[in-house]
């Protein structure tokens, strides 16, 4: 396993990080979830991403439980607050209240004392900045928290929380996009603002939830028990590729990543992982298997040439306009 620094700071965390969205507490059972974190842990992941809004607040709690045992100093634990984890007004987004209630439940959830990075998991259009970056300082302070990320934010939010976060001591030290060979919007404007603040990125999505492994086929329905079939395992976000331009164009990569000795997954990882502002890609997987075979991206530095016949065959299709981003935040 490939370790890398997140931002300026002197957190070190693997390249390959294992998330569970739409798979603990919903998409696999427990069992299975327990026999994915096992093989996480076994091939070197210490990096372990989550989110309380997860399964309805069950994710969280799969993954405290599949960890419990473990060296707690020996794992880097991750989880986010923004969307409703409740029925009520303040049951979501930025505001004080919401951040210091979901905090304790995130941290009994997940059974521990404190996470390692406490993320933003949206910008919050509807409370003040002022009162999100002060509530997350005060968690640090606390000791709950020890270092402050986001998700998904724009180059302009990120640059005021910063500021804020500067001013108040805190360590702002990452954001977690979409990001991948098709999914490409943080380059223009996200990824240079990250590198002159010293921010980096835990990117999900790096195979385009399932896209990149070559498995959906041109002119074929989408394969059965796949994501693209169920509507509680990421579907809406998969639809936009699901089309006979996008799919062969995919398929053209098969060549170039069996000549590189790589499998497809394996090649979408090294990818993103060769941009140097990205610290790692995050792996969800609903079978051990497919964690061991990611995970061997790792490290792997991609000729220049490989590189460049991607791009060749890709580029017409990428998504690069960051406007597309907007439908992710909340708004009132």
């Amino acid at each position: 396993m490939e370790f890398r620094r997140l931002g300026r700071s002197g957190l070190s965390i693997s390249a390959i990080s294992y998330g569970n969205w739409i798979t603990h507490g919903s998409q696999v059972e427990e069992e299975q979830a327990d026999a994915c974190v096992r093989a996480a842990l076994d091939a070197g992941i210490t990096t372990f991403d989550t989110a309380d809004v997860y399964a309805a607040t069950r994710a969280e709690a799969v993954l405290g439980r599949a960890l419990k045992g473990q060296r707690r100093e020996g794992l880097e634990i991750f989880t986010k607050v923004f969307w409703p984890t409740g029925p009520g007004r303040n049951d979501r987004g930025l505001s004080r209240k919401h951040i210091m209630e979901s905090i304790d439940g995130s941290l009994r959830r997940l059974q521990t004392d404190y996470v390692d990075l406490y993320q933003f998991h949206r910008y919050d259009w509807t409370t003040p900045l002022e009162e999100t970056m002060v509530a997350a300082a005060d968690l640090v302070r606390a000791g709950k928290v020890l270092y402050v990320g986001v998700s998904e934010w724009g180059a302009n939010e990120i640059r005021q929380a910063h500021r804020l976060a500067t001013e108040l001591n805190v360590s702002l030290i990452s954001n977690q996009p979409q990001y991948s060979m098709l999914w490409r919007v943080i380059e223009s404007d996200v990824v240079p603002t990250c590198e002159q603040l010293g921010i980096s990125q835990i990117v999900w999505s790096p195979i385009a939830q399932g896209v990149l492994t070559g498995k959906y086929e041109p002119g074929q329905p989408p394969p059965a028990g796949s994501r693209a079939t169920d509507e509680k395992s990421g579907a809406a976000f998969i639809r936009r590729y699901l089309n006979d331009t996008v799919l062969t164009k995919v398929q053209q990569l098969k060549p170039i990543a069996e000549q590189a000795g790589f499998s497809m997954a394996q090649l979408a990882f090294a990818w993103v992982l060769q941009n140097p502002n990205v610290a790692s890609a995050i792996v969800g997987a609903t079978r051990p298997e497919q964690v061991h075979d990611n995970v061997q991206a790792a490290g792997v530095r991609l000729d220049p040439a490989v590189l460049k016949a991607i791009d060749d065959i890709l580029d017409p299709i990428v998504e690069r306009d960051p406007g597309k981003t907007d439908s992710l935040q909340m708004r009132e």
